[in-house]
């Protein structure tokens, strides 16, 4: 199977402020060449491939490149953050963490005139592990109050979303959120 270089770089680098080529070159091509029993050839393709995928990622905008003076770097744009975050809400893989003990409470409350904003919260809710208990107020025992925090501040939604973190509910409420989350 061929790797996707794209996807590794865009994910080394939201993890990182910044990162010198030679290192991202090594993270993402020395796994598919360690892979390989023909190492000395499939170090040249992987070099190869890691160059034309900077190459595209710097040309689309995702990744801008940085000379210091000793190293050059690569740093995600704004514009490869949000294809990052799309290509993880994409992706089938779990993003639930264990349960903490404490609850999460989204109260949100976007007018008809910003439907689409709505819709969107609403997908990214769901992803996250939240259910929607009565229209608009939405619970999880995963611990995503900050990543809502910051999508909070973003869209300026200073009343039209609310987070609460509790660790208790009455016990009844508790008992039956439990049974829908599994626990």
């Amino acid at each position: 199977m061929k790797p996707n270089y794209s996807q590794k770089i865009l994910k080394i680098l939201s993890q990182n402020r910044a990162v010198s080529l030679s290192e991202l070159e090594r993270e993402v091509s020395e796994p598919t060449i360690k892979a390989s029993l023909k190492a000395k050839n499939d170090t040249k393709k992987a070099s190869t491939a890691f160059k034309r995928t900077m190459k595209g990622l710097t040309e689309t905008g995702l990744v801008t490149r940085h000379f210091s003076g000793q190293n050059d770097y690569a740093l995600l744009t704004a514009a490869g953050k949000k294809k990052f975050a799309s290509i993880k809400l994409e992706s089938n893989t779990e993003i639930l963490p264990n349960w903490d003990g404490y609850w999460r409470m989204v109260l949100l409350d976007l007018p008809e005139s910003r439907k689409a904003e709505r819709e969107s919260l609403r997908y990214l809710l769901k992803k996250a592990g939240f259910i929607c208990l009565k229209n608009s107020v939405w619970i999880s025992p995963f611990p995503f109050e900050h990543m809502f925090a910051n999508i909070k501040t973003d869209l300026g939604l200073t009343t039209e979303m609310m987070i609460f973190t509790t660790n208790t509910l009455d016990p009844e409420t508790e008992a039956e959120i439990l049974k829908i989350f599994g626990k």
